[in-house]
């Protein structure tokens, strides 16, 4: 059964002899992971360094007390971060990710309840968030790999 694009099995058939090298050079799946948890790492840290702001804007969303849903929200960004990047307790920290974002789906991109611009701005949101969720399913699965054909 193929899955992953080809990666069930450790193949990469589809793929031409140059990506599959470049694929397998170390430095590129941590590149990959970096980028992957960029944005929360950056949102973790300045959620943290502007605390009453970071507090308010779970307000505004509707989660109450905001204080704690920061604090969660921080926790998850930052450890879930370094979790990924250095590729310890990925699937935790992949699910923990993944359902802070699935969260912020729900409650910050409403599109249901929009019409016009907002409506268009909180369905292509939703949806960027559906693929963040993906991307850290198969960066688990990726890891895991990883970890099998190096044993």
């Amino acid at each position: 059964m193929r899955v992953l694009g080809g990666l069930e099995g450790h193949r990469m058939l589809d793929s031409p002899s140059w990506v599959v090298a470049l694929l397998r050079q170390p430095w590129v799946m941590l590149t990959v992971r970096i980028g992957l948890v960029s944005a929360y790492f950056i949102g973790g840290v300045a959620k943290l360094l502007h605390f009453d702001a970071a507090a308010a804007e779970q307000v505004h969303f509707g989660l109450h007390p905001g204080w704690l849903w920061a604090s969660i929200a921080i926790f998850v960004e930052l450890v879930g971060s370094l979790c990924i990047i250095f590729a310890r307790f990925t699937w935790l920290a992949a699910g923990a990710l993944a359902a802070l974002t699935l969260v912020a789906m729900f409650v910050a991109n409403d599109f249901w309840r929009l019409e016009g611009a907002a409506h268009f701005i909180a369905l292509n949101s939703f949806f960027e968030h559906l693929g963040l969720i993906a991307a850290f399913v198969m960066v688990t699965r990726l890891v895991d790999v990883g970890r099998r054909s190096s044993e």
